[in-house]
């Protein structure tokens, strides 16, 4: 162990006490997918069940949420604030910071909509767009790749939240899904400093939180600060709370925005909105709800998937790339895959002018010209990046982790997410190849991208079939849609001679009907809902599906538990720690003293974006069989099969 690697062990077992979180609920194994792995290797469609069995979670927490007046009782919350010129603010970290920018952008869309068609009100729909805000640690550079830390300061917190100027007059609803995140602690305390309304968000139960984690004690028994806990439980992958309880965070703040944009409809625009009750909505979310997750456990759409799935993994085992083309949905598709590089250990996107980085397994495109209009395309806004200076920094963490946090922040700038070119100017930077593959995700209302001839969609996904690249995609529609979207994407995939006939059965597809695949043709509950909530839940689990059963097909999963999890942040190093003390014997101690030296062993490459071992197979690596980090990484590949037979 170098001095320095045994100084960063020594730092964080001083404070390992409040970061040692295996006893919450969301660090838990799940039994319904315990034997995942197994199940995954032996069927897709199976394994594919398992996650959307955990699903049904999710349900049932909404179904007690639907059923009390906390609906109604944030609804009003949110609606005294905005008419009093007040403002909304969803703060997170990871995936939930990522869950407050899409939120923003959903509310952001709707306004934009309704200016497009004309609407008149006072105040106008320019000045009701503008008045919510997400607070991401990291700004959203961490849409692209997490921000290494960042989510351990609540001083960051605090700062990124004041920068936008909350007053007494604004909501906050700081979220998180462990209910312990230091950044999203320090924007709720932001905003008791200031006398906004703050609204907790969290999924583990408050007497395991009160009892072994002192900062979310202090949240939860502060009575300025309102509590909506949504625990469902442990995680379908061990740990992993970008899926159920980001989930349920989702359908909750969804369902209260959409009643919050119905109350005001009516003001705004009371002849036309006069019949849109918001008081129905959490009955209807769950109806329809329930109605999503089951087509979606059912045979058809998870034979389908499992045909995606399938794809993605051979394209992956054979060292080519995905990309993906959307629009309506850039900014789930994007959350998707980014959360796959800290879970799984893949390439994070990479920046166009980056060469020596590896190349992005997944990526992404959406139809705007340039880069710049891409991401105001994405995020229905400017994109909002930190720009501190150095002072700013040194007051923030004090002078022992001012030059590694400037360093960090000098890496987030808009200038840099500038170099993640998502527009069509990126096209040329990612030639798709012989041995690639693509997959267009769209939705009802922009199924025209598809069918005509000069739509994104359509000439993106022929273009791809030119060049010899498999394609893919995933449609959420009415039934009666599905059938002339699987035509037109089958006389896409013809032109590159990529058509495969399949048999068609299942709501809105006539017999007989040529379906080329993959092709995830997903009959949407029709609603009449503003924000079309119930298909962005949709779009989400069939993503977290999607995903995770790839990824588990790919050895970076044993059991339910993610051993390729990249330790950026202190909840990462203390799940890392555990997973390494469960699978070789050693205490806390020595196992956290053994990440420790391997992180520094493969920090210079995870750093340049490139490609290295994972942290827990390489530390079990060198405890099982007493190697260096080199030897280690040498053996690493055929030890796998030893790591996978005692976890699973």
């Amino acid at each position: 162990m170098s001095e320095a690697s045994d100084k960063r062990f020594e730092e964080f077992l001083k404070i390992s006490g409040q970061f040692k979180l295996g006893m919450l609920v969301t660090e838990s194994s799940h039994p319904v997918t315990a034997t995942l792995s197994d199940v995954a290797a032996q069927d897709i469609a199976a394994a594919l069940d398992l996650l959307f069995q955990v699903d049904a979670d999710v349900v049932a927490k909404y179904r007690e949420f639907a059923e009390s007046d906390l609906a109604g009782r944030i609804k009003e919350s949110v609606l005294t604030a905005l008419r009093e010129g007040g403002k909304v603010f969803f703060t997170g970290c990871g995936s939930t910071g990522r869950l407050s920018i899409q939120l923003v952008s959903i509310w952001r869309d709707f306004w934009q909509r309704e200016r497009s068609r004309g609407l008149v009100c006072s105040p106008p729909a320019e000045d009701w767009e503008n008045r919510a805000f997400s607070v991401m640690a990291g700004g959203d550079f961490a849409l692209i790749k997490s921000v290494e830390g960042f989510e351990d300061f609540a001083a960051f917190g605090k700062q990124q939240l004041g920068d936008l100027g909350v007053t007494d007059k604004d909501v906050v609803f700081a979220i998180t899904e462990g209910g312990e995140t230091s950044f999203v602690i320090g924007t709720a305390w932001k905003g008791v400093e200031v006398g906004a309304r703050v609204w907790f968000v969290y999924n583990n139960p408050d007497g395991v939180l009160c009892r072994h984690i002192e900062r979310s004690g202090e949240v939860i028994g502060d009575p300025r600060i309102a509590k909506i806990n949504l625990t469902t439980g442990p995680m379908a992958i061990t740990g992993s709370t970008r899926m159920q309880a980001t989930t349920i965070q989702l359908c909750v703040l969804l369902t209260v925005l959409e009643m919050v944009v119905r109350d005001l409809m009516k003001e705004l625009e009371p002849g036309g909105r006069a019949n849109l009750d918001s008081g129905s909505v959490p009955g209807q979310f769950l109806e329809k709800l329930m109605e999503m997750h089951a087509t979606l456990r059912s045979l058809q759409v998870r034979s389908q998937l499992a045909g995606l799935v399938s794809l993605e993994e051979s394209v992956y085992r054979a060292g080519h790339k995905n990309t993906y083309y959307a629009d309506g949905f850039g900014i789930d598709v994007l959350t998707d895959t980014t959360e796959r590089s800290p879970t799984y250990c893949t390439p994070p996107f990479r920046r166009f002018d980056d060469t020596a980085a590896e190349e992005s397994w997944s990526f992404l495109f959406v139809p705007a010209t340039d880069t710049p209009r891409a991401w105001e395309r994405i995020l229905k806004r400017p994109p909002r990046c930190v720009e501190w200076t150095e002072a700013r920094v040194l007051e923030l963490v004090g002078s022992r982790d001012a030059a590694r946090s400037c360093q960090i922040v000098r890496r987030i700038s808009c200038a840099e997410l500038m170099r993640f070119k998502l527009g069509l100017d990126g096209l040329e930077h990612r030639v798709l190849k012989s041995g690639d593959s693509a997959v267009g995700i769209l939705g009802q209302a922009e199924k025209e991208s598809l069918l005509s001839p000069a739509g994104f969609h359509r000439v993106q996904l022929e273009r791809a079939g030119d060049s010899g690249v498999r394609v893919g995609l995933i449609y959420f529609g009415d039934a009666g849609s599905l059938e002339s979207i699987g035509e037109a994407f089958a006389a896409a995939c013809e032109r590159g001679g990529h058509h495969r006939a399949a048999p068609a059965s299942g709501p809105g597809q006539a017999a007989g009907m040529r379906v080329p695949s993959p092709t995830v043709l997903i009959p949407a509950p029709r609603t009449d809902f503003l924000l079309d909530g119930i298909t962005r839940v949709g779009l989400k689990l069939t993503l977290n599906a999607l995903s995770t059963c790839t990824m588990v097909r790919l050895g970076r999963v044993m059991g339910n538990t993610m051993i390729w999890v990249v330790a950026s942040n202190l909840k990462l190093i203390d799940r890392a720690t555990r997973y390494i003390e469960r699978l070789t014997g050693l205490t806390y101690e020595q196992s956290n003293r053994l990440l420790f030296e391997v992180i520094e062993y493969i920090e210079p490459r995870m750093k340049a974006d490139r490609s290295y071992p994972p942290v827990v197979g390489l530390a079990v690596t060198r405890a099982r069989h007493h190697l260096t980090n080199e030897e280690a990484e040498q053996r690493f590949a055929p030890s796998q099969l030893v790591i996978r037979s005692q976890l699973c």
